[in-house]
């Protein structure tokens, strides 16, 4: 007797990724959905920072948990920093190489489809609903790129695209599969109702990548050729300066921040103030000049209640000295901000 055909579902929590993999389901299909953090999601972020107290609560687990589907994560972030500095079919309106990460994500998926035996991938793609990543000849490049060739089925759109596999040879029932095509949400919100589904999140940009300001900081970097993955993690966190040495200063916006830097004092340098206040981060691997010092210990005393502080540099956890932190005044921070 042949076993039952199984299929791991790349899955966002949105209500399209809800919709392919219970549509999949209801024919009989077992199915387990993968989450796959890079690392450059708001809630990455929320949680490296400590901020996420009960996961089970995020709107990741609501929507698995709406139609008892299994959920298994993955964290790529290692990768995905690559994925960003060379991305192969370039980027979106800012930093978000949409094509390559969709490649890298079925690369994901493919990994782990084989090693714990599934037989094909879903996805909840919409023909036409972003113009760069979801035409019809993007989504088979994408799929060609990751090996996946006919293997990946995307329930919403099957019926305006070629047959896959599990199509023709009759895992699944092609006459049940859908058609929907473009940004609208009528259709989608029309079958969860048919569904009954109580749950249903609202669009959300949870990349952070998307945005004007995240990549102006990455391309920053990039720019200067300055990338690796500690880096990577911090773009998201802090206001970043660059000093007139080409040297980058982040400053922390909040305790959890201030907490987070912290961290990494053992590559660069950390500037915090003696009494209550912020910290900075000098990303810098050799001893700081008279001058950075100076500017540093004057971007924490701006942002530390816009007052004088007296500031300590620490290294490898390690006190070095103390000096004097004069608040920079608003027209030369504006020089200095990415």
């Amino acid at each position: 007797m042949e076993r039952k055909k199984r299929a791991v579902a790349l899955f966002s929590g949105g209500l399209d990724s809800i919709l392919a993999a219970k549509l999949i389901m209801n024919q009989g299909i077992e199915v387990v959905g993968l989450h796959i953090k890079t690392g450059f999601h708001s809630e990455d972020v929320k949680e490296r920072l400590g901020l996420i107290e009960d996961k089970e609560n995020l709107p990741i687990y609501r929507a698995a948990k709406e139609i008892n589907l299994p959920l298994v994560e993955i964290d790529i972030s290692s990768d995905y920093c690559e994925v960003i500095a060379n991305p192969k079919y370039g980027y979106g309106k800012n930093a978000n190489p949409c094509i390559d990460c969709k490649i890298k994500f079925l690369q994901t998926a493919k990994q782990f489809m084989e090693k714990e035996g599934f037989d094909f991938v879903i996805t909840g793609d919409v023909v036409g609903q972003r113009p760069m990543s979801q035409n019809l000849p993007t989504l088979r490049l994408i799929e060609k790129e990751a090996g996946l060739e006919g293997l990946v089925v995307r329930p919403l759109s099957a019926k305006l695209l070629p047959p896959t596999i599990p199509e023709i040879k009759g895992w699944i029932d092609r006459e049940k599969l859908l058609d929907i095509k473009g940004r609208g949400r009528e259709r989608q919100l029309q079958l969860a109702k048919e569904f009954g589904l109580t749950y249903i999140p609202q669009p959300a940009g949870g990349c952070l990548l998307t945005m004007e300001e995240i990549g102006k900081k990455i391309f920053d970097q990039l720019n200067r050729r300055q990338w690796d993955c500690d880096i990577a993690t911090l773009i998201p966190i802090g206001r970043h300066f660059r000093l007139p040495s080409g040297v980058k200063v982040i400053v922390a916006r909040n305790k959890d921040e201030v907490f987070y830097l912290r961290k990494f004092q053992n590559r660069w340098y950390l500037f915090k103030p003696t009494t209550k206040g912020t910290v900075a981060l000098l990303l810098k691997e050799t001893p700081p000049t008279e001058e950075e010092k100076k500017l540093v210990a004057g971007l924490v005393a701006r942002y530390s209640k816009n007052q004088p502080k007296e500031v300590e540099i620490f290294h490898k956890n390690r006190k070095l000295e103390t000096v004097e932190g004069i608040p920079l005044k608003q027209e030369e921070i504006e020089k200095l901000r990415i």
